[in-house]
Parts: C-alpha cells; sequence; structure tokens
C-alpha cells in the first residue's frame, strides 16, 4: 500500500466534535505534528472529512 504523511496544520478548537474524532484517530494532537500512515480507504476517507485541516504528501518508494 502506498504511505501518506499527514501533517495537522490548522487548530481543532471550535471544530465539530466529529471532525475532532478524525484528526484524534490519526493520531495527530498537537499542531504541525505529522504521522506516516498507509493509505487504505478508511484513512483516506477520514483525511477527506478534515482536509481543511491537514496537509497530505504521498511517500514515494523507499521512503520510511
Amino acid at each position: 500500500m502506498p504511505k501518506v504523511c499527514i501533517t495537522l496544520v490548522r487548530s481543532v478548537i471550535g471544530r465539530p466534535r466529529t471532525q475532532r474524532a478524525c484528526v484524534q484517530s490519526l493520531g495527530l494532537r498537537k499542531l504541525n505534528q505529522s504521522r506516516v500512515i498507509e493509505a487504505h480507504p478508511a484513512v483516506m476517507g477520514n483525511v477527506r472529512k478534515v482536509c481543511h485541516l491537514v496537509k497530505v504528501e504521498e511517500l514515494k518508494g523507499g521512503d520510511k
């Protein structure tokens, strides 16, 4: 599976509870925190829901 690097770039303060839960399920807690995770459909669905709060970078071949 391809991997993506997801970075939280906007605060979740004042956002609906469902959006805060999506950010937390992606493993992000603080601003500018990044996670590298596999891009399967469940993860990408969460990313789409909070696309205005995160930055997504697709990682190429040998990156970990």
